[in-house]
């Protein structure tokens, strides 16, 4: 399997890969997060760990389980970390506590090294048996909410070493070594390979989307820090001047219990027009997601907080222009007016919008870069060559006490 990425990014970085894992033979590796699908960390865990496997290392995925009061629980810790302002539940250190307790007991932990993914897991530091913790934290924490930040820190401070994965999101409060890692997509995955243009328009159809019509996609969780209201007035924004339709399409997670929330806000602003198509899809949903991307005239992702935001590489890898929201590691991706163009405001998204639907050479020449920035920069294998490394020089630190 992993020889086949050969053709995409060359012999010589495969082998690279294959000379670092090397150094990790006989080692045992277990990744913990929160939710086995829906979201870009369990789609990525959903093709590391096979390859890491595939490179010889003993490897395995664990999802801690919580009820319904933790994960609101940890879903205020992940607005309040990215927002830099708190509205928390009643007992919330209490609550996640309690599931730290249930899922350390309940989780063999037992591994030379273990990538804890996120907040959700953090506190399960405290049941260290053996070998080297890594926490990586996908989403922005350099202007937090300092009481739940510093609820977090009191664990994260024992782990060996830290991944973020922009440079923003780096922290001077924290002594242990933090390693820059971006996310990244798997372009082998019925996500991001070819498909035929006759199944995009099928698929297209299916939902009622006019294919021969233009396009602005955003595909994200129904989640404010997405913004999908500001989605909405951006269409109609654009709207007042040409035809367009816009296709928004979600997909539920086991650790957002606000999606459902959210979803309905942005029904009822979306209103009776009929042009928009508010989809809320099964997760890995991916074929459709495939052609809804492909479909687009316009990707955006007009997110006002954002970790990375993995489907503006989707989008890019399709060769489709991006407009995305100026925040988090989505700068990474968006090079304005090479990749596509960075936000923050409905009215600077309708913009921009407007210019590329007129300018079919320049979503063209956007396109074609956006590709190339993803090959280079943001795909699995570059990914998984970072986690080796990081893994390797995390294994020669002196464990805290």
């Amino acid at each position: 399997m992993i020889e086949k990425y050969a053709e995409i990014i060359g012999e010589d970085e495969l082998d690279s890969i294959v000379k670092i894992a090397e150094k990790l033979k006989g080692v045992s590796v277990l990744h913990v997060n929160s939710t086995p699908s829906g979201g870009g960390v369990a789609e990525i865990l959903s093709k590391l760990v096979p390859l890491m496997r595939e490179l010889g290392i003993e490897t395995d995925w664990k999802v801690i389980r919580g009820d319904k009061d933790f994960f609101t629980v940890t879903k205020s810790f992940h607005n309040s970390l990215q927002n830099g302002f708190g509205e928390l539940p009643k007992g919330a250190f209490e609550i996640y506590n309690k599931w730290q307790e249930i899922n350390g007991n309940e989780l063999d932990l037992d591994y030379d090294i273990i990538f804890i993914h996120d907040p959700q897991p953090a506190g399960l530091i405290k049941f260290r048996k053996k070998g080297k913790w890594i926490w990586r934290c996908h989403i922005d924490i350099s202007n937090p909410y300092e009481p739940v930040w510093n609820f977090l820190k009191q664990y994260v401070q024992q782990y060996d070493s830290i991944i973020i994965s922009s440079p923003v999101f780096g922290r001077d409060d924290l002594i242990k070594p933090q390693y820059i890692v971006p996310p990244s997509i798997d372009p082998l995955s019925t996500k991001n390979r070819p498909i035929p243009e006759i199944t995009v328009r099928r698929i297209l159809y299916k939902f009622d989307v006019n294919p021969d019509r233009p396009i602005i996609t955003q595909v994200s969780r129904f989640d404010r820090a997405k913004d999908p209201l500001g989605v909405i007035k951006t269409y109609k924004l654009v709207k007042r001047h040409t035809d367009v339709q816009l296709v928004y399409v979600g997909s539920p997670a086991y650790d957002d219990p606000e999606g459902e929330i959210v979803y309905n806000e942005t029904v009822q602003a979306a209103g009776s027009d009929k042009d928009i198509k508010l989809l809320m899809l099964p997760p890995n949903s991916d074929l459709e997601i495939n052609a809804f991307q492909r479909g687009a005239t316009i990707v955006m992702q007009k997110s006002i907080k954002e970790g990375f935001g993995l489907t503006v590489s989707e989008a890019l890898w399709k060769e489709k222009p991006v407009i995305g929201g100026n925040t988090g590691g989505i700068p990474l991706q968006v090079i304005n007016n090479v990749t596509g163009y960075l936000v923050n405001t409905p009215e600077e998204a309708a913009h921009y919008t407007l210019y590329l639907l007129r300018n079919t050479n320049m979503r063209e020449k956007l396109g074609k870069n956006g590709k190339e920035h993803v090959r280079k920069n943001f795909l699995i294998t570059r990914e998984l060559r970072d986690y080796l490394m990081v893994a390797s020089l995390t294994s020669t630190q002196q464990t805290p006490t």
